[in-house]
Formats: structure tokens, sequence, C-alpha cells
């Protein structure tokens, strides 16, 4: 069964583009995917992990980083819904993938009965932060999911799985190292976040599906969807497939792909040399295969955050579901809900929603600042101001769609905003947050350039003006975002952002 391929990614070279605000207007807000050239310029990457010919600098790897242990997909070897992994050291990966690649046909995935190796989410900022790879593009900076990560933990339920070490879950930056051929089976990214990858080496081919069209490669039961898309997909058990139509991106070197919430995707690291197409339909091709050298981030932030709540809503149902024959002699039956949900989604709605309570604070600090340093900011409806504010009336929205859930309740939830303000990790995420919207808004930083001076700022914020200081519930959130942007924008309702 052949694609049928609608069109091309579009292809944007982004010092083209006027600001961050264009961006956010033309895909963000769109949800649209886009390939961006134009942004790696001077990233130390670029010239350590190259070799003279193009090629991954395996050398460069193996002796300055051989001895972090890495996760590494055998391509070959499907383990449920993904590749099976190993876990390797870096150096034991480059010795493996040079012999697998000497005694290898560059048109399978296998060498005398052994997969293709592929490094995947190597946490490598989080592992060496004093080697400065790359600086994340302006247009990803507001990378709610990261910050927060440098800071917090998601999720701190010792019960819900087993201890990972700390490196293993602490950010959702990552780089790629795969020889020709390996690729990533189908899927939309973890959280339905926002995802960007720009390959420092090598070349890609995606194929991406409209979130409007993401039920055509599922089952009839909608629990299983399609592994590969080059392969002979069964009508029988995905009869939609055949409906799908998918856009196509060949990505080169120093190119950034954009990835859309909720948008699934493969991707191979290969491009193609010549294609057979019969009515736009893909029926054969060949390839040229190359060597791939990829730096990966997932995140989200006010303009997705519906995306992984609606995710973690339909994660929880469908935990609920399949445990549902126990509820009735099973103690606490909601509380093993969340733990399963942690376990399968990598947060719960407690995580999620202390997130989101203590990016409302964070957000609520950058007005005070803004307010405090230009006092007409707020009122003149400057972009910083404005992005603030859908800040909050997102955070406000998904805290009206928590009322509905057991959230409602008290489990013992008590975000104090003045104690959350005397937290250093809260505080440095605040200077992190203020930096990236000067950044983004190309203003001059706030003299908050130390915890101490950010915490001489707030003396004089008075927190008896607020109606609530503590939020308990998603109903006390919606009431303090009410009361911080009635206290910093006048006669404000959320119908007006």
């Amino acid at each position: 069964m052949g694609l049928k391929i609608g069109g091309q990614v579009e292809k944007v070279n982004a010092k083209e583009l006027k600001n961050y605000n264009e961006f956010v207007e033309r895909y963000l807000l769109n949800n649209q995917p886009v390939l961006l050239t134009g942004l790696m310029d001077d990233w130390r990457a670029s010239k350590d992990w190259v070799s003279l010919d193009g090629r991954p600098n395996l050398r460069f790897f193996s002796t300055h980083f051989g001895n972090s242990r890495v996760q590494v997909a055998e391509c070959g070897t499907r383990e449920f819904t993904d590749q099976k992994r190993v876990e390797m050291s870096v150096s034991e990966f480059i010795d493996q993938w040079l012999e697998l690649c000497s005694r290898s046909d560059a048109s399978t995935n296998e060498s005398d009965g052994k997969s293709l190796l592929y490094l995947k989410d190597w946490h490598f900022v989080k592992e060496y932060p004093e080697y400065l790879a790359y600086t994340t593009p302006l247009y990803f900076c507001d990378d709610w999911l990261n910050l927060y990560l440098d800071q917090f933990h998601m999720h701190n339920d010792p019960d819900a799985y087993q201890e990972r070490n700390i490196i293993s879950c602490s950010d959702y930056r990552f780089v790629y190292i795969g020889a020709k051929g390996t690729w990533t089976p189908l899927h939309a990214d973890v959280f339905r976040s926002y995802s960007w990858s720009t390959n420092v080496c090598g070349k890609k081919q995606w194929h991406f599906l409209s979130p409007s069209q993401s039920h055509l490669v599922f089952d009839r039961n909608m629990k299983t969807s399609v592994y590969n898309i080059f392969d002979d997909v069964s009508e029988t058990k995905f009869p939609g497939f055949g409906k799908a139509t998918w856009l196509e991106c060949n990505q080169e070197q120093n190119e950034i792909i954009f990835v859309p919430s909720g948008w699934y995707h493969q991707v191979q690291n290969l491009v193609s040399s010549s294609v057979y197409r019969c009515a736009n339909i893909i029926v054969c091709s060949k390839w040229f295969q190359e060597d791939t050298v990829s730096i990966n981030h997932n995140w989200f932030n006010a303009y997705n955050l519906s995306w992984v709540w609606d995710l973690l809503l339909r994660d929880y149902n469908e935990a609920k579901e399949y445990i549902e024959d126990i509820k009735d002699v099973c103690d606490d039956f909601e509380g093993l809900c969340q733990r399963n949900l942690a376990a399968n989604t990598g947060m719960n709605f407690n995580d999620f929603f202390i997130f989101v309570s203590r990016f409302s604070f964070a957000n609520l600090v950058q007005l005070y600042l803004l307010a405090s340093t230009d006092s007409r900011a707020i009122q003149n409806s400057s972009q910083r101001s404005r992005h603030i504010l859908f800040n909050l009336e997102s955070a406000r929205n998904i805290a009206l769609k928590m009322q509905s859930t057991s959230l409602a309740e008290n489990h013992g939830i008590s975000i104090d905003f003045q104690k959350t303000l005397e937290d250093p990790a809260f505080l440095k995420l605040c200077m992190d947050l203020g930096r990236t919207y000067a950044l983004i808004h190309e203003q001059c930083e706030q003299d908050s350039d130390s915890k101490q001076a950010l915490v001489d700022h707030m003396v004089d914020f008075d927190l008896l003006n607020l109606s609530i200081s503590a939020v308990r519930n998603p109903e006390d959130l919606v009431s303090f975002i009410d009361c911080v942007c009635a206290k910093f924008s006048g006669n404000y309702t959320s119908s007006e952002l």
C-alpha cells in the first residue's frame, strides 16, 4: 500500500521572519510544521561533531564523551510499540556501529542478523552543562517543560515507578546519532509536546500526518497504531490507512524542523534519490543513505498546554478502564489510577496541576517585575505583557477543565505563594523565565540577575491585596489568576485577552 503525499512541509529562512510573534502567528497558533534555515550559525556542535568529509566525528564523541551511558535502539527489532532498547556506553555504541556498518547492506536494517543501532534520547545538555554545543533558537526558547525540569522533578512519588538515575529523567533535550539506514517508527511526541530537531550532519526524510487524520493510522478499536508506514500495512487491521494524506519533508544538514503537537510522524536517516509516483502516491523509491547526528528538544508552553491536558485525561480514562474490575475491592482506586497514569505517561493530574500552578505564580512575578520597571507597560499592552497575560489565560483554561476531575477535591495539595517565593528553585525558574521573555521580545532584562535581586524586587509586593494567596485545587487557581489579572490590568475579564 503506497503513501498518498498531499504536499511538502513549508521551508522558510528564519532570518526573514520579522520577530517571534510572526512565528507564533504562523506556526504555533496554527499548529503547523515548518522547516527553518539560518539558525545554526556559530554552533560549536557544527564544528566539533562533524568531520571534514561531512560525516559524524566519531573519534571526537568517543574521546570526549565515551563513558556516557546511553539508550540505543536496535532498528530491526520491534519491542511492543517501539524498537528494542539496550543500554551501553557511547564508546561501545560507536565500536559496534563501525563493526556493523563495515559488514552491512545499506538497503537493510540488519547486518549478519544484527540490527543497525541508533543512539536516541541522550540527555547531553544535562550531562555536559559546561560544554555549550549549541544555542536554543529564539523561536523555541519559551520552553516551560525544560525550564521547569531544570529546577523540579515532574513526578516525585517513589511508588509510581522504580527509581531512575538523575540524568535519565531530568529533561527533554536530546542528541541522536545514527548510521545510514536507521529510523524512528511512526509516533506522536511525548506529552503531545512540540519538538524541534536539527541535523548537525546528515539528512533525514520526514512524513507527517495532521492530527485531524490521526485516527486513520489506528486499528478499528483505536488501540494500536501503524508501526512502520513503509510496511505492507494490513487493510483489514488498519482500514483507514490508505485514506491518509501525508506531508513530506527532506531535511538537509543545518536545517531545523518544527514538529507541532499531535502530528504523527516517521523519520528515516536518508534522503530520496529517485522516487516513482503514481497519482502522487509513492510506489517505490531509491535512497542515498547518510550517517546522521541530530539535536532534538521536546517542549510545551501556553500555546499547546491544552494538548498536554487532553492527553493526560485520555490516558487517565484508559488507565481507569483497564482496572475497573477491581474498583470495588481497592482501598484507594483513584490513587492507583493516578500512580498508573504517572508510570505510563510520565506525570499524573497532581503533577500537572502543581506544574501549572507554579508557572502561574512565575508569570505573576513577571507581571510584577514588568510593572515595577515600566508602570505603563501593561496598560499600553506591550508585547511582553500580552504574552504573560496570554500565559495566565491558558493556565486558567486548563484549571477550568481540571474542575471536573478528582482534582476538584483537596488531596493535601497546598501551594502557598509566599512560601513558593522563598524557594530558591522557584526563584531560579523566575529568573530563567524573565531572561527568556527579555530575549524573545528584544528587551533589556530587568535587574534580577541574582536570586537576591529578585527577592529585593518582590519585597514591596503586598500579598494582602490578593484575595487568595494559596492554591489547593483548580477552583483556587482560577480565582488566583482572576485576582492577579484584575490587579495588574484594571478591570480585567478573561474574555478581553
